[in-house]
């Protein structure tokens, strides 16, 4: 059951979980706040607890609301586009059969038919993406499944407002953003280790963060380098923000 606190115009979500620690997370894009308690937490404990937290949440939401955002992408020539964490030129180029896309060290070149629409473009860009963030995907899992001796029974790719990636511990299945595809590779590495050691252990515990500083000892570098990268136009996420990091990384 979720409950509201209100503290001037901002409203706290508040849910009791099998907890040990209270999680405060201000969540992009808009800076809406959440609250997780442990399941005994009394209302007006949880509430004194983020009265206590009150600037901080302020100041998380005033650094969403200032945060870069990509600006929506055309699809046409010469326009800006993002792979692995390096900009590219698009090239529009026609061709009278199946649409492809070809790359060099400067340009992404999108061959298409003279009648492609802006909506069938990001439809292409994307699958494009989707291939290339599979490939990246299972050469890490290749490495890091017998490292942290986990198996992976199914991943999924999809497009996620608001996460990164998430883990479903009981059937073994990652979902990761296929947003990552624009970010650094070893940025795609932490999350998806991130995610592996969700197979481990299911919460953002003390056993959680000493496994992840065990197997990716640069977390907190990589996380701080994910959250300060641009939002997507489609006010797409960081990495929500917490207050402790060691009570917990939420995505």
């Amino acid at each position: 059951m979720t409950e509201t606190i209100q503290l001037g115009d901002i409203a706290i979500a508040v849910t009791r979980k099998s907890i040990k620690n209270v999680h405060l997370s201000v969540h992009p894009p808009e800076g809406h706040v959440t609250l997780s308690a442990p399941l005994n937490t009394r209302l007006d404990v949880a509430r004194a607890y983020a009265i206590s937290k009150l600037g901080w949440i302020q100041q998380q939401q005033e650094q969403l609301r200032n945060q870069a955002r990509e600006t929506p992408r055309d699809f046409i020539g010469r326009e800006s586009h993002y792979l692995w964490g390096r900009r590219y030129l698009l090239n529009i180029a026609e061709t009278p059969f199946r649409p492809t896309i070809e790359i060099d060290h400067k340009r992404i070149t999108l061959l298409v038919r003279a009648d492609t629409d802006t909506v069938e473009r990001a439809r292409i860009m994307h699958e494009w993406h989707k291939s290339l963030l599979h490939d990246f995907i299972r050469q890490l899992l290749r490495k890091w499944e017998p490292r942290l001796g986990v198996t992976v029974q199914a991943y999924f790719l999809q497009r996620m407002k608001t996460k990164w990636g998430s883990c479903n511990h009981k059937a073994g299945n990652i979902r990761l953003n296929t947003e990552l595809v624009k970010k650094p590779k070893n940025l795609v590495e932490y999350v998806v280790v991130h995610e592996l050691i969700h197979l481990l252990e299911p919460t953002h515990n003390d056993r959680f963060i000493a496994l992840l500083s065990e197997h990716y000892p640069q977390w907190r570098e990589a996380r701080s380098e994910l959250n300060a990268l641009p939002l997507a136009s489609f006010s797409l996420n960081h990495l929500i923000q917490t207050e402790n990091t060691h009570e917990s990384i939420h995505w």
